[in-house]
C-alpha cells in the first residue's frame, strides 16, 4: 500500500469565514494526505469584509511547538504556509524549513499579501520584500499578480497586460530562487481566468484558464493553494495540479453565485470536495 503523505499546513485560524485552516485541513485531507497543522494565530473571523473581530497571535507558541516535534523525530513530505503576520513568524518559517527539510520535502509558500494592486493593510513594501527572502527558501512559490509585482519591484498591471509581461514577472519570481511557481489570478480577455504553471527545472511553462465568473470571493486563494498542494501530495505534475486546482476553486465559485451565499463567508468548496476528489482521480 502506498505510503501516506503528509503536509504541514502553516495558516491562522479564522473561527468563521472559509479561509486558512479552515479551508486546508478539509481539502488536503480529502486529497488523501495527513494534514498536521501550525497556527499562527486565531481570529473569531477573518478579515476580509468583517469589522470588530478578535485576534490573538500565536507567534510565541511556534518555537515550543516545533521543539517538541523535532523531539518526536516528526517528518514532513510537504511545508505549506500561507498568512504569515509579522517579521518574526517570516524568520520562524525560515527556521522550520531548515529544521524540517529532507532530501524530499516540498516546501510551498503561498505569499498571502494582498489583492488588487494593493496590499493588506497590516502589510507594507518592507514586508514583501522580507516575504521575498522566505521565497527564496521555497521549492514552489503561489502569488496572484499583486503579491508578485511587490515582491519582484516589477510595475502592477491589472488588466491588458501581454504574455511577455507575465513572463517577466515568473522570470522575476524565479529569480528570488523558487524552482517552480504558480502564478494566478492570470487573465487574457474578460472570460477566461486561471493560473500559469512554471516549472524553470523542467523548462515548461502552461497557462491553465477556465470561466470567470463576475464578482470577488473571498478566501479563493487558499481554496487554491489548497487543492495545489493536495494534487501534488497524490504525485501530480505542477501542470496537472494546477490544472486540477484551478477547475476546482472555479467550481466552487460557480456553486456559491448560484447559490447567493454572502460572499463575506468563502466560497462553498464543501459541496465540490466530491468533484475535487474526481479530478483527482
Amino acid at each position: 500500500m502506498e505510503k501516506q503523505k503528509r503536509v504541514l499546513a502553516v495558516h491562522d485560524i479564522s473561527c468563521v469565514g472559509r479561509c486558512s485552516l479552515t479551508v486546508a485541513l478539509p481539502i488536503i485531507s480529502a486529497a488523501g494526505a495527513e494534514c498536521s497543522i501550525l497556527p499562527t494565530s486565531v481570529l473569531s473571523t477573518h478579515t476580509g469584509g468583517f469589522t470588530d473581530f478578535t485576534f490573538r497571535d500565536l507567534t510565541a507558541e511556534i518555537a515550543p511547538i516545533t521543539r517538541h516535534w523535532e523531539a518526536l523525530n516528526l517528518k514532513v513530505d510537504f511545508i505549506y504556509t500561507g498568512y504569515l503576520g509579522s517579521f518574526e513568524q517570516l524568520e520562524l518559517m525560515k527556521k522550520l524549513f531548515d529544521d524540517f527539510r529532507a532530501k524530499d520535502t516540498l516546501i510551498c509558500v503561498d505569499p498571502v499579501m494582498g489583492d488588487n494592486g494593493s496590499l493588506y493593510d497590516l502589510f507594507d513594501e518592507t514586508f514583501a520584500r522580507g516575504m521575498a527572502k522566505l521565497c527564496a527558501k521555497a521549492d514552489l512559490i503561489m502569488p496572484n499578480l499583486t503579491e508578485a509585482a511587490f515582491m519582484t519591484g516589477l510595475p502592477y498591471e491589472e488588466k491588458n497586460y501581454s504574455e511577455d509581461y507575465v513572463l517577466s514577472i515568473l522570470d522575476a519570481l524565479h529569480g528570488l530562487g523558487a524552482g517552480k511557481v504558480v502564478l494566478s489570478g492570470i487573465s487574457f480577455d474578460e472570460t477566461k481566468l486561471g493560473a500559469v504553471a512554471s516549472d524553470k527545472t523542467k523548462g515548461e511553462i502552461n497557462y491553465l484558464m477556465n470561466e470567470r465568473i463576475p464578482g470577488y470571493f473571498h478566501g479563493t486563494g487558499d481554496v487554491f493553494g489548497s487543492a495545489l498542494v493536495g494534487a501534488l501530495s497524490n504525485d501530480k505534475t505542477l501542470r496537472e495540479a494546477t490544472r486540477i486546482a484551478v477547475d476546482y476553486t472555479v467550481a466552487c465559485i460557480r456553486r456559491t453565485a448560484k447559490a447567493g451565499t454572502e460572499v463575506r463567508y468563502g466560497v462553498c468548496f464543501e459541496k465540490e470536495l466530491p468533484y475535487y476528489i474526481d479530478l483527482l482521480k
